[in-house]
């Protein structure tokens, strides 16, 4: 806070930033991140069943709270760059990982998925997401510090995102033609049908099977891995500070599945919205590519992010006639 003048003396207040080593707060957060998972699998959603929208609201609120909570804590700890860094990379995670629910909605409509096992689904692959953003963040920051050059190709392969995520409506999604759903089907034998909330069940003499579920749950996965690479680079042309980087995709990514029964039944309502992410994409790509010449405030790159997905937001809302996007499986 600095030393406060009160004419005749100079009374110095305490820094707001408090110091802690930053290992024990990567140790503490992913415990954080374990007890949560703890808590939904193991209590909250012992027995499967369908997520309402009630439910679902609920939990999205809590998470953007924590995210918030988390925030503040960042700001105590490391000042307010450092939280603007946290609070801006969470909105693009967040606002990308809108697109990426469309993904999921197709695959769970392609396979059949019953709405009491949806979650477990999601649950497990965030479980697997966890793992593949820290290794990507990990291998994206020591690149970027190593050799400056990749800040180049990061930012084109946003512009590129971006657009090709303009002519989304005329893409088609086709689960079916996932090379890794492929790979898996000709390697391990599939049932037909579900088995409960089972990902493996044994046939007699035929052995192991796999079960639809399992199925459902490697393609999310998959499409989160093609996700990462557009996201991860979208937050590092913020801040290449890996742990602000790891929290705020961890945020993010642990808010999505409640996000997506809290938004299932309206997001083909939001037509206009991948328009807005489109623009994300190729701003961030820009700032990316001339960070070397001119530097943008963190500020300023939070105030576009929410005035663009803002503007698309109500533009969907305030013309509901326009076709809804179509995903043809």
């Amino acid at each position: 806070m600095g030393p406060w003048k009160t004419g005749k003396r100079t009374v110095d207040f305490p820094t707001a930033v408090v110091r802690f080593p930053v290992l024990v707060f990567w140790i503490v957060f992913n415990l954080f991140v374990l007890a949560m998972l703890a808590l939904d699998l193991g209590v909250l959603n012992r027995r499967p069943h369908r997520v309402d929208l009630r439910e679902a609201l609920a939990w999205s609120g809590a998470w953007i709270v924590l995210a918030a909570a988390f925030a503040v804590l960042v700001w105590f700890w490391q000042g307010r760059a450092d939280a603007l860094q946290f609070v801006t990379g969470y909105v693009i995670e967040l606002s990308l990982s809108v697109d990426n629910l469309f993904v999921f909605l197709v695959v769970f409509r392609y396979f059949n998925v019953p709405d009491e096992h949806q979650h477990k689904v999601l649950l497990a692959g965030i479980l697997g997401a966890l793992l593949t953003r820290g290794v990507f963040i990990m291998a994206g920051v020591g690149l970027i510090r190593r050799f400056s050059w990749i800040t180049y190709a990061f930012g084109a392969l946003l512009v590129y995102s971006g657009l090709k995520l303009l002519r989304q409506d005329e893409t088609d999604i086709h689960p079916e033609r996932n090379f890794l759903l492929r790979l898996f089907r000709r390697a391990f034998p599939v049932t037909k049908d579900y088995v409960g909330g089972q990902f493996f069940t044994r046939k007699g003499a035929d052995g192991l099977h796999a079960t639809p579920l399992l199925v459902a749950l490697l393609v999310v996965e998959a499409s989160d891995l093609l996700f990462a690479v557009d996201s991860i680079p979208a937050v590092l042309a913020i801040t290449l500070n890996a742990f602000i980087v790891y929290t705020a995709n961890v945020f993010a990514i642990l808010g999505l599945r409640s996000m997506y029964f809290a938004l299932a039944g309206m997001m083909d309502r939001l037509h206009y919205l991948h328009y807005g992410l489109s623009v994300v994409l190729m701003v961030i790509g820009l700032k990316m590519l001339g960070s070397h010449y001119v530097r943008i405030p963190t500020e300023w790159a939070l105030t576009i992010v929410l005035l663009v997905l803002g503007a698309s937001i109500l533009a969907s809302l305030l013309n509901p006639q326009k076709k809804q996007r179509a995903h043809t499986l």
